[in-house]
């Protein structure tokens, strides 16, 4: 086999489809966003249709092509049709974000009521299958394609109070490497990012100050931005990322490398208090 030339540094999408599920707001309606600019026709999908028609109308007020499509992601026959009109709007899927995601409000384990802990597994786990299981059937038909899903870091280890979120953050992973396996030679691609504490409308309306403790958290002492986490997407499913498959990205300014310390206690001397 004779190794690709390079790509340009600009991943370019031009005359390709991507769809982006979970698409009316947040990381998913940016990731929609950068997905148009690099060339490509898109996809929306979410519940929300007036929310998903409000980002299909920006994208196509500035020059791109974009179709949204209310969808159910825990639906089979609801997923099969976002794929059926992705295919039959633009011709093709080759690229797709798998973002949706659902679960209750933080819960010790105990206290959780199972309906709560099976509505966040039928979202991430089962509505992140059958998304994989008909982009992947369509993308066979057109030559290959790559996909994104997307996890968390709590899908890389523990967070207290978020059982179901963290079983099926955790199963998204799992079900990422058997797919990149079972297409690797294929023509498919399946990869998943991880990201941690990210700027979106939820911890906008948490507020400043658990803005400022999540930042606190990450070795970079900030939160991450929407656009980031889209740009690690959009690259993951370009030809640059193209000997890449089954990797698990976390996009969380260093917190899953380890523990950063504020002050390093030295034996023998006092560590100064950081209350100001």
């Amino acid at each position: 086999m004779v190794t690709p030339e390079f790509a340009p540094l600009q991943p370019s999408f031009a005359g390709k489809v991507a769809l982006v599920a979970g698409a009316s707001r947040g990381i998913g309606a940016v990731t929609a966003q950068a997905f148009a600019r690099a060339g490509a026709a898109v996809v929306l999908a979410a519940r929300d249709q007036q929310a998903l028609d409000s980002v299909a109308e920006g994208i196509r007020g500035r020059g791109g092509q974009a179709l949204a499509v209310r969808t159910d992601v825990s639906d089979p026959a609801s997923v099969e049709h976002l794929v059926h009109q992705a295919v039959a709007a633009f011709g093709s899927l080759d690229a797709a974000f798998n973002n949706a995601t659902d679960g209750p409000a933080p819960t010790p384990l105990a206290d959780l009521d199972p309906e709560d802990f099976d509505r966040a597994i039928h979202t991430n786990i089962r509505g992140t299958f059958l998304g994989m299981k008909y982009q992947i059937s369509a993308m066979l038909r057109s030559g290959g394609g790559a996909i994104v899903n997307m996890a968390s870091l709590a899908g890389l280890q523990g967070v207290a109070n978020l059982a179901g979120y963290v079983a099926g953050k955790a199963g998204i992973i799992g079900l990422t490497k058997v797919a990149a396996l079972d297409y690797a030679d294929r023509g498919i691609r399946v990869n998943v990012v991880a990201p941690g504490p990210i700027l979106t409308h939820h911890l906008q309306a948490a507020g400043q100050e658990a803005q400022r403790r999540a930042g606190l958290s990450t070795p970079m002492r900030r939160v991450g931005r929407a656009d980031e986490v889209a740009a690690a997407v959009v690259w993951l499913c370009s030809d640059q990322a193209s000997f890449i498959t089954g990797a698990t990205l976390p996009i969380d300014g260093g917190q899953h490398a380890g523990t950063k310390p504020p002050q390093m206690y030295r034996q023998g001397q006092p560590i100064e208090s950081d209350q100001h």
